[in-house]
């Protein structure tokens, strides 16, 4: 089972590309960084998965899809998938040497107790590893988030529960820069017609098909007019850097 729309973003659609990698990153960047016992909360179609099963002992994956779980038990048969809605996190205190969640605090309503899960579940000593919008750099609101955070607002967060907060962010080359730019301008021209501001003002429920449809005609538009652009990003083109306003992405290490 895939699931294609633009929150839940592919590998097989071209245009999903820039984002795609960007996404991957955040695998690559943990990946020197897991051990031991390992739960991602949130994984999604597998993107990472091969990734990091190598470096690990064990691998559980969580995600509310059942289908999407049904298919990465046949295509992982090293690793172990379950179905499920979170929080709470229905597994032992002290549990896992590692938590990875990547792109999945922004739809958790109760985002605290969340935290306070994944500080739970973790053996003492342990890391979670998290990745998230920085809204600093988002173009517009997307309606599947329940909210997005700075870098200081996660961290102040995160540091009622976890001993160390060791907040990073992912950034982009100018290549992927480039794009984002082009994506502005073009997100820009689209809001334009929002006189009212009712991207800020409606309920999210009834922003999100006009956000699908909007946000793939953009992807594809982008694609069309810069085909070589977009199809070259690849996950080389972000890095790992200290905390910035500018990073897209916050990449955060807590330490239990």
């Amino acid at each position: 089972m895939s699931v294609y729309t633009t929150e839940i973003t592919s590998d097989q659609i071209p245009s999903d590309n820039p984002i795609h990698q960007r996404l991957l990153k955040a695998y690559y960047a943990a990946e020197p960084l897991v051990s031991g016992t390992l739960l991602e909360l949130g994984c999604g179609e597998g993107r990472g998965v091969s990734l990091l099963l190598n470096k690990v002992d064990s691998y559980l994956g969580l995600d509310k899809i059942e289908g999407v779980i049904e298919t990465l038990r046949g295509k992982f048969e090293n690793a172990q998938f379950e179905s499920g809605v979170f929080p709470p996190i229905d597994l032992p205190d002290n549990s896992f040497d590692t938590v990875v969640s990547f792109q999945v605090i922004e739809h958790i309503k109760k985002d605290d107790l969340f935290l306070s899960e994944i500080h739970r579940i973790l053996k003492p000593g342990g890391k979670a590893i998290l990745s998230t919008p920085n809204i600093k750099m988002t173009l517009s609101r997307n309606p599947w988030h329940i909210r997005e955070y700075t870098a200081d607002e996660l961290a102040s967060l995160a540091g009622k529960y976890f001993s160390s907060v060791d907040m990073k962010g992912i950034a982009g080359n100018e290549k992927v820069m480039e794009y984002h730019e082009r994506n502005r301008k073009s997100v820009q021209k689209i809001m334009k017609y929002d006189i009212l501001d009712l991207q800020y003002r409606l309920p999210a429920a009834l922003l999100r098909k006009p956000y699908e449809i909007l946000n793939r005609r953009n992807r594809n538009k982008l694609k069309n007019q810069s085909d070589e652009l977009v199809l070259s990003i690849t996950h080389e083109d972000y890095f790992v850097r200290e905390k910035s306003e500018q990073n897209l992405d916050l990449f955060v290490i807590l330490s239990k």
